[in-house]
């Protein structure tokens, strides 16, 4: 397994909400009487009985302090996460500020014809009890996970002691609950997790992935214990009441994603509150990092910290074979076991999952992005329930054709108070009788959006492209949006026959 150095966490910032609703309402009308912190921003409550829910981004109030008094009132300064500042005057006889106050005073005093919702989610962001609450759901979700295989045994030494049991342990989430009669949950974690390079096939159920798999929910947690062995003279393992059986589905080693189910009946009479992970909309550099897993086998628990890039090129083995993967780098704290474990942003969604770490460097660890892993999983779970065994795994079309990147930059987007980066996306070259080539794609020409069933996703950057593939089925039909001499231009659209799929390592 890929182990990961222990390295020194690195707390995230967040603005204290709870410190605004200590401060009184305003003199008269509908005004604001205290902001909750929620799972996914805050629950505004008015004077009236009202509420308003918001979500939370971008920069945030870190305090709100009485500075002074004058003739008219007292002074409060409010301090921004940014490091700039507000005085407001609230005028004497009243118990404090309120957010309208805020609000109030930074509309006369800027112009902006910002929206009193707008500037709270603009301004004010989750607070430590929201996030924590966010945590508590997650786990939820969460699962640890041991594998068994058949492999060698050594000395501390290096000496051979035969063959025996190996069993690894790593981490999971729930990935999609199907709770019908007869439904199965979906269960997704590293492919290394459930790949041992050195099993040896023969005596490991025919592969290199485990012959045993199972699983446990946060809070039924157990332990293997050794129960003799079968006729082989091979250990065998206990795993308490709380363990529910796996079934391997699928996997990609290439993307280091697999695929795990188990009956949901078995999932939810361990735990009825059991659920699926929800999925954010997108993530961002300085967004938090929350990763769930079980390091060092001690269980399932939680590290904190930040996306520190959301794509960089890493090389990893997991055959013996160097391969490189694009990955999300955090700053999160991981350790041997965390493989596979969900990585969440502040409000508890989904934006990746755990898989490796910097042996070098501290503060350096990775996770597979969120539309990988959505991608593969999704893929693999439509191909293993097509009727067809021979399209079990990742399969995906090839567009035929070769693509560079230029004009990388990024654009920060003070609406939401993060940027990305855009690139220009040139086609190199088109294989003959491709699909580029049928849709009418040319050299040279710089894609800016692909169509599928005349739905449009658009090419930032070159990897789009990628993804994309993961999410096609037979008998999508799909077109190309390019400019082509100063003028853009929308291809003839081509439809996906099942021949033009083939299956991905």
């Amino acid at each position: 397994m890929n182990r990961a150095t222990k390295i020194i966490a690195v707390a995230a910032c967040a603005a204290v909400v709870a410190a605004v609703p200590a401060f009184a309402a305003c003199s008269s009308g509908t005004y604001v009487t205290s902001i909750e912190a929620t799972d996914g921003g805050f629950l505004i409550n008015y004077s009236d009985g009202t509420t308003k829910e918001l979500s939370s981004s971008g920069n945030c109030v870190s305090s709100v302090e009485k500075t002074g008094e004058t003739a008219e009132g007292e002074i409060y300064t409010v301090f921004y996460s940014d490091g700039t500042s507000l005085d407001i005057t609230v005028p004497s006889g009243e118990n404090g500020v309120s957010v309208n106050d805020i609000y109030n005073e930074y509309v006369n005093q800027t112009g902006d014809d910002i929206t009193f919702a707008d500037f709270v989610a603009k301004y004010l962001t989750l607070g430590e009890d929201g996030v924590a609450a966010s945590i508590n759901y997650c786990l939820q979700s969460s699962m640890k996970l041991y594998c068994e295989f058949i492999t060698p045994q050594y000395s501390a030494m290096g000496w051979p002691l035969g063959v025996n049991t190996s069993v690894y342990t790593g981490a999971a989430i729930i990935y999609d609950m199907d709770k019908s009669q007869d439904g199965y949950t979906y269960i997704v974690t590293n492919y290394h997790v459930v790949y041992n390079t050195n099993a040896i096939e023969s005596e490991n159920g025919g592969s290199k992935i485990a012959n045993k798999i199972v699983g446990y929910l946060y809070g039924s947690e157990d332990t293997p214990q050794s129960a003799g062995t079968d006729n082989k003279g091979y250990t065998q393992y206990s795993y308490g009441d709380y363990a529910i059986p796996l079934e391997y589905v699928g996997g990609s080693i290439n993307y280091d994603v697999a695929v795990l189910r188990a009956s949901t009946e078995d999932i939810l009479a361990v735990n009825e509150y059991a659920c699926e992970v929800e999925l954010a909309d997108e993530y961002y550099v300085g967004e938090t990092a929350i990763a769930i897993g079980n390091p060092e086998d001690a269980g399932l628990s939680v590290t904190r910290g930040v996306i520190s890039t959301v794509n960089e090129q890493i090389s990893l083995k997991i055959d013996n074979v160097a391969r490189i993967y694009r990955s999300m780098r955090i700053d999160t704290p991981l350790y041997s076991g965390n493989s596979g474990g969900g990585l969440f942003n502040a409000e508890g969604k989904l934006i990746g999952i755990t898989n490796s770490g910097n042996s070098e460097d501290q503060n350096i660890n990775y996770a597979v992005p969120l539309e990988i892993v959505t991608g593969v999983a999704n893929n693999i779970i439509y191909f293993y329930n097509d009727g067809n065994s021979d399209t079990s795994g990742l399969n995906t079309p090839k567009f035929g054709l070769s693509v560079s990147s230029s004009n990388s930059k990024y654009i920060y987007d003070e609406t939401v108070g993060y940027g990305e980066i855009y690139e220009s996306v040139t086609v190199n070259s088109v294989v003959s009788e491709s699909i580029a080539e049928k849709c009418g794609v040319e050299t040279g020409d710089v894609i800016l959006a692909i169509s599928v069933n005349g739905v449009e996703k658009t090419i930032e950057r070159a990897y789009d492209i990628e993804d994309l593939l993961f999410t096609l089925r037979p008998g999508d039909t799909v077109a190309f949006t390019v400019e082509r001499g100063g003028e853009n231009v929308t291809t003839e659209s081509a439809t996906l026959e099942a021949g033009n799929f083939e299956l991905v390592g």
